[in-house]
């Protein structure tokens, strides 16, 4: 136990007082005498609040998710809460995915709410994320909760927060409730509630929530059009299960196929790797399912539900996975095209949205319509942000290169549920037009330009990779790059600084978004580099996008690899191939 710093002993001895209960102490003392590793891990810091909330693996200690970590979290947000809206009766509501103790995790969250006074609306089961950030406004809570890990691995879990506007945290209540929460000390943790002020919930938001997301993405496929897709379907072993098949039975669509081996909510996700829908190998089983009953379109979601990954059938009727970035596209595209048909036109207060990170199609597309395109940073919560501070324009629609796409504003986060819908929606609609979800993103490349993106991302271990991201981005600011993939560069944005400089003229300019340690190149060709370091890991993201014109459909192919080439050209320029 030399080894041992006597911050971390004094952190385990806390725990080890009548303050944390036997269970915690019997389990800390079996660490201190059989595994001082996984102790140290355990204890030797905080597992920190961040904007967004909480992440982490579970077990007893400072540094891992568990009854106390998630208690003294709840107990400084309500503190927070009653100092935010003093004299109101305050409620919140919780939902919890698929994830090894997310349900009793919930449960203890509920209580420490409720020994505080807050009334709390509990989800019986599991539910989706977005459909927690609906309940939010539906039932007019000051906060919600989701206890989730997303794609994680099984042995994490997590706690995300959103405000009354049923969006995550943003400034300034995210640094008002961290402030809160590092105010307290766990002997502070209320947990004795009052049972009454506990009620649970399902059907009720359940049925509004699946019917919002009908009637936003049922927009103008006929019966007769839905009724002629065939549909795969998988959960992987997720919340979804709970509101895609509704859903989609609700919008009308009956040939619905689904993986039944992941079909069970399942915190182990025995069948997947990773229960990630970007990944190809997670959609594996689906795709095997989806050429036996020959669909038109395949759909994974993750686990909490808030990003779905689709293939569709391409020009040579094979099942093709699309990115994030083509499918926020077409999305777009199709929901800007169907809102000016059927109003006869925009008013001129519609917008849509993404983040610094995403294709620049996506702006390309919003000029095209003649609709204002706001951009953000990256992260979800930045475009629920915009919905709430721009309560004088309609929200059409927006997505980020992740996966994640909303459609409307009746949930204000990232949602796979109605997204799913949406994508079932424009394949039907364009098979019954004799077209397909895959030729109208050609369709929109011819118009728009070929836009094509790459993700590189890097993991570099312990201190010295810390160090080697670090010094990555000091010498692209100090030493900015002149020229990529043989073009001049002529823009770069520096986030961290909050200044943009133009090459070309000398000048400068402000950005007018929040901090945050990201830069971007931008050329003479239209190809744009970002560099994004992880704020929470030794990672740093490259995200690069090309571009060039397509003619016409059957160049499509060669037009393809002529980008791949580009972009291999610049991962070895930059180092990073």
């Amino acid at each position: 136990m030399s080894t041992l710093s006597p911050e971390i002993i004094a952190n385990y001895q806390e725990w080890l007082s009548p303050v944390f209960d036997t269970e915690t102490q019997n389990t800390i003392n079996e660490l201190v005498a059989n595994n001082p590793s996984e102790l140290e891990d355990s204890f030797y810091k905080n597992l920190e609040f961040g904007t967004g909330g909480m992440r982490g693996v579970m077990g007893v200690g400072t540094n891992r998710i568990n009854k106390y970590t998630l208690g003294k979290s709840t107990q400084g947000l309500s503190n927070y809460l009653k100092s935010q809206f003093e004299g109101e009766s305050l409620k919140a509501v919780i939902a919890f995915d698929c994830r090894h103790n997310s349900d009793t995790l919930a449960q203890t969250v509920a209580e420490v709410f409720a020994a505080n006074g807050i009334e709390v609306f509990l989800f019986s089961s599991l539910r989706t994320t977005p459909e927690l950030s609906f309940a939010v406004r539906h039932l007019q809570c000051h906060c919600g909760i989701v206890l989730t890990a997303s794609h994680n691995p099984p042995e994490y879990n997590g706690y995300k927060v959103y405000w009354n506007d049923g969006g995550q945290l943003v400034p300034p209540h995210d640094k008002g409730v961290i402030d809160s929460i590092n105010a307290l000390s766990y002997s502070d943790i209320k947990f004795e509630a009052d049972p009454s002020l506990i009620k649970l919930i399902d059907e009720e938001v359940d049925a509004p929530f699946i019917e919002a997301s009908a009637k936003h993405a049922s927009i103008a496929a006929t019966q007769e059009a839905k009724d002629d897709l065939t549909i795969v379907f998988t959960s992987l072993h997720g919340t979804s299960i709970k509101s895609v098949p509704p859903a989609l039975e609700k919008a009308g669509f009956k040939n619905v196929h689904i993986v039944k081996e992941q079909a069970e909510p399942n915190g182990n996700f025995p069948t997947v790797k990773s229960p990630n829908p970007e990944e190809t190998e997670a959609l594996a089983m689906a795709t095997e399912l989806a050429k036996k009953v020959n669909a038109d379109i395949l759909i994974g979601t993750d686990p909490d539900c808030d990003r779905l990954g689709i293939a569709v059938r391409d020009t040579d009727n094979e099942l093709k996975l699309v990115n994030g970035n083509q499918t926020m596209v077409v999305m777009v595209d199709f929901l800007l095209n169907q809102f000016k048909q059927k109003n006869s036109g925009f008013k001129g207060n519609e917008f849509i949205a993404s983040t610094i990170v995403s294709t620049p199609m996506i702006r390309t597309l919003a000029n095209s319509y003649g609709v204002t395109y706001k951009e953000t940073l990256t992260g979800f919560k930045w475009i629920g942000k915009l919905i709430n501070d721009f309560p004088e324009l309609n929200f059409i629609g927006g997505g980020e290169e992740s996966y994640g796409f909303l459609v409307g504003d009746f949930v204000r986060d990232k949602d796979a549920v109605t997204s799913t819908l949406l994508a079932c929606e424009i394949a039907a609609y364009q098979k019954a037009n004799g077209s397909s979800f895959f030729e109208l993103l050609i369709e929109l490349y011819q118009k728009h330009g070929f836009f094509k993106e790459h993700l590189v991302s890097l993991v570099k271990k312990g201190i010295s990779g810390a160090e080697e991201i670090k010094q990555k981005m000091i010498d692209l600011r100090e030493n900015p790059l002149k020229e990529v993939g043989g073009s001049s560069v002529v823009y770069i944005e520096d986030y961290q600084t909050g200044k943009a400089k133009n090459f070309q003229t000398q000048e400068e300019s402000d950005i007018d978004l929040p901090k945050s340690n990201v830069l971007i190149y931008y050329t003479e060709d239209g190809t744009k580099i970002a560099a994004r370091p992880s704020g929470t890991e030794p990672k740093i993201k490259f995200y690069i996008s090309v571009q060039t014109a397509l003619e016409n459909a059957s160049e499509y192919e060669n037009s393809n690899t002529e980008l791949n080439t580009k972009i291999d050209g610049i991962l070895k320029e930059l180092g990073l191939k």
